[in-house]
């Protein structure tokens, strides 16, 4: 037994300092898990992923507003399509503005938007995907070319709900994008146009789902 008790004596010393080692662990986690500390100057990866992105995703939402144009919709289609190119427009421009001051990279859009300091379709004849070149189709609810291709050449009977429902993943998909920056983001104001983006575009997905029944 006498060889025994050291042995028994060292295990137990062994596993309490396992015990001790994973408490601060867990502590370490739980500091790590703590929200990020905001700023009104500074900002972080988070942020310019979320300009980054969201930018060539809100462009992507008004080309799908362009296609509206001309169509024999529902006025309250059309109503909802023009609140959405109100509302997007002037926050593309915004985080464009943030990222040249960050010294980042403003990313070209389907509509050449920041780009290009122009809006709307080009002149030149040619399908909507035409104009998406290689962009991120990864990005949550951004539709492929084939995506809008269709959606260009529906049929008037078809385009209203067809534009409804992929409106309705669009917007999932950037409410998605703005909740982890919510999470992750420092800059203050980008955190704030997350929180705009999803208040908003939840109130359009509403409205959105009870025209499609």
């Amino acid at each position: 037994m006498r060889t025994q008790r050291p042995l028994i004596r060292a295990t137990w010393a062994a596993a309490g300092m396992a015990a001790l080692l994973a408490l601060s662990a867990c502590g370490g986690g739980e500091e790590a898990e703590k929200p990020q500390k905001l700023s009104a100057t500074e900002h972080n990866a988070a942020d310019v992923a979320f300009a980054t992105d969201m930018i060539p995703h809100h462009a992507q939402a008004m080309s799908m507003v362009d296609l509206t144009r001309g169509r024999d919709l529902d006025p309250e289609v059309q109503k909802l399509a023009d609140a959405i190119s109100a509302a997007q427009s002037p926050e593309i421009e915004t985080m464009s503005r943030w990222l040249q001051e960050w010294g980042e990279d403003v990313p070209s859009t389907m509509r050449d938007h920041v780009n290009g300091g122009h809006e709307g379709h080009s002149d030149d004849e040619g399908s909507m995907s035409d104009s998406m070149g290689d962009m991120d189709h990864d990005m949550p609810g951004m539709m492929s070319a084939d995506d809008m291709d269709a959606l260009e050449d529906a049929s008037d009977a078809e385009f209203g709900d067809m534009w409804l429902e992929m409106m309705v993943e669009h917007h999932e998909g950037a409410i998605e994008m703005a909740e982890t920056e919510q999470n992750e983001g420092r800059f203050k104001p980008a955190v704030e146009l997350a929180g705009s983006i999803i208040e908003s575009q939840s109130s359009e997905i509403d409205t959105m789902e009870k025209l499609l029944h």
